[in-house]
């Protein structure tokens, strides 16, 4: 019930604020090109810096170029309630991945300044540095170093393609701050919630505005080599060879039986793959590809990689070929705190909201904040679950709606 006591966001401002930001990098087909420590980035931030200070925030930024943006409260012991995402984008992404997060943080504030409410812990927005990992590995760069996966020596290291490196290229857009990573003025966040379309289906096809994210599934990457022998299309008999790319198929059909063994909560991907010598010809010889596993327990994924690799030797003796399996990425499966998933609930309840519970596919800030401090995520439906695409969309109701529990949650943690 909307009454005095149940405060609502500007949806019309909330919206207008989107729509203004994905005007930094905006793309011919409606999406936002605003990789990490670009000039578009800079100017994405500076946006979101000046807004921020409109609104009356503080404004830090630490040495790998995070953002906090701090609301005041009663008080001065009281540890922060934070909230954010990022803005950096895809190079062919969407106007609301990652910056619905932010600027529904920013709402938040902007609200709470014009009903002139005040709260006995002080609130927090966070803009993570290089959440997409497009320009610089790994992904989840800014976060990952604020929990301490990463030092700030090695963030500052990385470099693109063309060799620029982080710290050079947070230096020169002006984002090198003097914070110490991971440090947080009056300690560590007593809760954090990162609001965020879901990048899938599941809500859209259920009719649903939020769903209540519980956890987020862990993942392992792998570079898998096959090698057989390159040899002549023609001349070779079909029993003779040691067809790489065969093997591969098989293995490839492989990964996909295996994640529908540990069905619902698991996946299996072949998004990459590399054949040589790559001739019409020519009997492939050797061919490279990855393999993404996700699951929601650590066991699951630990019997998904016994599976692949029992699978994998056995297609590999039968098509005389060798093959060779090397673990490049892994991310434990997240449950997020029970008391933060039960602040979304209880604000999407008060706002009779229809919800229901999900699990993220996809890593998020929150995952890596939730290794150091409470956390939580409000997940809002994406037009046909796509995301990373330049027409990614969302309607603004369902905008307003994510960013309304996100206040409520706030507010239950921080009053």
């Amino acid at each position: 019930m909307n009454t005095p006591t149940t405060p609502r966001i500007d949806a019309r401002r909330l919206w207008q604020s989107l729509m203004e930001l994905a005007q930094i990098g905006a793309t011919p087909k409606g999406g936002v090109c605003r990789i990490a420590l670009t000039d578009e980035d800079r100017r994405g931030r500076d946006l979101v810096a000046r807004w921020c200070r409109e609104a009356g925030l503080d404004l830090r930024i630490d040495e790998v170029g995070n953002m906090f943006a701090r609301r005041a409260g009663r008080d001065p012991q009281a540890r922060v309630v934070a909230t954010g995402s990022h803005i950096d984008t895809q190079p062919s992404g969407g106007k609301f991945d990652g910056n619905f997060g932010v600027l529904a943080g920013l709402e938040v504030m902007r609200t709470l300044n014009d009903l002139g409410m005040e709260t006995r812990a002080p609130l927090e927005v966070v803009v993570w540095t290089n959440e997409e990992g497009t320009r610089f590995t790994p992904v989840m760069m800014g976060s990952g170093a604020f929990a301490g996966v990463f030092t700030p020596d090695f963030v500052h290291a990385q470099k693109d393609t063309a060799g620029l490196a982080v710290g050079d290229e947070l230096r020169r857009i002006d984002y090198l701050g003097a914070q110490p990573c991971g440090e947080v003025p009056g300690g560590m966040f007593a809760a954090y919630f990162e609001a965020h379309i879901e990048q899938g289906p599941v809500l859209e096809a259920q009719g649903l505005p939020i769903g209540v994210v519980t956890g987020a599934l862990g993942q392992q990457w792998y570079d898998v080599t096959v090698t057989g022998m390159d040899a002549h299309a023609g001349p070779t008999p079909m029993a003779l060879r040691q067809d790489a790319m065969l093997a591969t198929a098989r293995m490839v059909e492989a990964i996909n039986h295996i994640a529908l063994q540990e069905a619902p909560h698991a996946r299996g991907t072949v998004g990459f793959v590399q054949v040589q010598p790559n001739s019409r010809n020519v009997i492939p010889g050797c061919v490279l590809f990855s393999v993404d596993f996700r699951h929601l327990t650590q066991s699951g994924l630990d019997r998904m990689d016994a599976e692949m690799r029992s699978r994998f030797g056995h297609i590999a003796s039968a098509g005389k070929v060798a093959v060779d399996i090397h673990q490049v990425v892994k991310f434990e499966p997240c449950l997020f705190d029970a008391a933060c998933v039960a602040s979304v609930r209880q604000a999407a309840d008060a706002l009779q909201l229809p919800h229901m519970e999900v699990v993220s596919g996809a890593g998020h800030d929150a995952v890596y904040v939730a290794g150091v401090a409470p956390a939580g995520m409000i997940f809002i439906p994406c037009k046909d679950g796509i995301s990373h695409n330049e027409i990614e969309d969302a309607l603004p109701e369902h905008v307003a709606a994510g960013a309304n529990v996100l206040l409520l949650a706030m507010l239950e943690r921080a009053c």
